[in-house]
């Protein structure tokens, strides 16, 4: 590339940007669609640390009590507070980000934001380096969630860091992030432009693409929990990115042993039992898969694993066995993204 994307980001985060509403585009903008758990937990947070955090999604799953969680492009910890007080005391928060404007926000806030949380000593600690190094900073199998709100596409090296993910991750453990991505490959003088990717825009993956980079690396079957469509708003932009096609996904990639390719049918059924506070009559595991409480749903294989051997098991009562093959399982939310038709696939557009 003719510039350095490192240098790039860096100056346009630390330097540029200096609040949401600087953003030209609103890709890196987080709708307010959060669930109440964690609306509650946001008038805690100091006002600074919210207004300078940019973001395309909600990435604070459910179930985080006592978990050892990293968020990877951290900014100013807006994600990082929030799943400290949803941790709790017995848990710990890491944040990443190699802007150290942004770093010095979050950390600034710690004390205060742990007092107001009625921590003894601090479960949040942030890290001043590139995304590219979480290797340097975290044994592997030491991690049980992964996070990250729109960064990943601003990765000099996304296989590295997705692969590094995979890495720290215990078996069960689930990388749920957020980020952007495009209908189509994006043409080099676009991935080149400094505003486009520092917007989120330039380093997008094409959706198929990053799902068969994820299954290569070991997350086997990417499910997608919300998908929007955005609506450039900004003349100048829009030209130049013309008829490509950009939408913000919200993933969940798990590190399990035994997901196949595909969603096979062995007769299981999942059972909800309703005992997660925060969502006690559902439980939404991606947007092809709802289940409401004491009602039995078939499942395929691969959603039979991702509700019994990670975090999810104690909520579930899974019933079957791997010893008879009925065959495909069909409309499971396994099957690659459709970039046409998705759940919110409308154009919808953020005020920053």
């Amino acid at each position: 590339m003719s510039f350095d994307i490192k240098e790039s980001v860096r100056e346009y985060y630390g330097e540029k940007i200096q609040k949401t509403s600087d953003l030209k585009t609103g890709a890196c903008c987080d709708c307010d669609t959060s669930p109440d758990y964690i609306k509650n937990i946001l008038p805690l947070i100091h006002e600074e640390i919210k207004t300078k955090y940019y973001g395309c999604g909600t990435v604070v799953p459910l179930c985080l009590k006592g978990l050892k969680v990293l968020d990877v492009g951290s900014g100013t910890g807006k994600d990082c507070y929030i799943m400290s007080r949803l941790v709790g005391e017995d848990g710990f928060v890491y944040g990443i980000d190699m802007t150290e404007n942004q770093v010095e926000v979050a950390d600034r806030h710690l004390k205060k934001q742990m007092d107001i949380f009625g921590y003894k000593k601090p479960n949040v600690s942030f890290i001043l380096d590139y995304m590219e190094n979480i290797e340097g900073h975290f044994e592997e199998r030491s991690l049980d969630i992964v996070t990250s709100n729109c960064v990943i596409n601003l990765a000099e090296d996304k296989e590295k860091v997705i692969r590094q993910i995979c890495k720290v991750l215990k078996n069960g453990g689930e990388f749920y992030f957020s980020d952007i991505y495009a209908g189509r490959r994006i043409p080099q003088e676009i991935r080149e432009n400094p505003i486009l990717y520092g917007e989120c825009l330039g380093g997008a993956l094409y959706i198929h693409d990053f799902e068969r980079l994820a299954r290569s690396i070991g997350f086997t079957d990417p499910r997608v929990v919300s998908k929007r469509r955005l609506k450039i708003e900004n003349r100048e932009m829009r030209d130049i990115v013309e008829d490509i096609e950009f939408y913000s996904i919200t993933y969940r990639l798990w590190k399990l042993e035994g997901l196949e390719g595909n969603c096979e049918d062995y007769g299981h059924t999942a059972v909800y039992k309703g005992n997660i506070p925060e969502s006690p009559l559902k439980f939404e595991l991606d947007s092809s898969h709802l289940f409401y409480k004491d009602k039995p749903e078939p499942i395929c294989g691969n959603t039979a694993l991702m509700l019994s051997d990670t975090r999810f098991g104690r909520h579930f009562k899974v019933t079957g066995s791997f010893d008879n093959h009925l065959g495909p399982f069909k409309d499971c939310g396994g099957v690659t993204t459709k970039i046409e038709d998705s759940p919110d696939s409308t154009d919808t557009g953020c005020c920053c």
